[in-house]
Parts: C-alpha cells; structure tokens; sequence
C-alpha cells in the first residue's frame, strides 16, 4: 500500500472526528486551535506524497482549505465532514486500483 493511501485514511479519520457536532469543536477549543495546525500540516504531508506517487490529491487541498478555516464554528463543522468523505473516498478508490494492478 502506498503511503499518499495511508495517508488518506489517517487524514479522512481524524477529519470525520473532528467533524462530529460538540465534541469535534470542543476538543479544537480546548488545545487552542492546534488540531488545526497538526491537520494543516498533515494535509501537506499528505499532499507532497500523493503528487510524487502520482495519486489523486483534491482532498488534501481540500484538507488545507479546511485547516485555514476551521476555526469558523458552523463553517469548519461542515467542511471536517465534506474534507472526510473526500479523502476517504480518495483513499478506497486509491487502495482498490493498487490491488486490481497485483
């Protein structure tokens, strides 16, 4: 499996926690707005490995959209939520396409 798909799977979880209503916002909250950075950087991450592997990368840039704007209360919930589905979706299809090679 490659690296850009874990990558995925790691980014979409966190992405959909952080996307539950009261609980997502409030641990953000809690540590400042510093899952935001952490995500922000993992998205880059994220990102640099799907170019070099040459996979699909919108929901890393979706990820880093996200990351910026989190921080607006209504707004970032529903990004988390949108940004999770992406990346998830990014990563079964990304997984599915390695195996159909092998």
């Amino acid at each position: 499996m490659k690296i850009s798909t874990i990558l995925k799977w790691v980014s979409g979880g966190l992405e959909a926690f952080w996307g539950i209503p009261i609980i997502g916002g409030t641990i953000i909250l809690a540590y400042a707005w510093m899952p935001l950075m952490v995500m922000l950087i993992l998205h880059i991450v994220t990102l640099v490995f799907s170019v070099r592997e040459r996979e699909k990368f919108h929901g890393s840039i979706l990820g880093i959209i996200t990351s910026t704007i989190g921080w607006i209360p209504i707004v970032g919930m529903i990004m988390h939520i949108i940004t999770a589905v992406f990346l998830l979706i990014d990563a079964y299809h990304s997984k599915k396409s390695n195996q159909d090679v092998i």
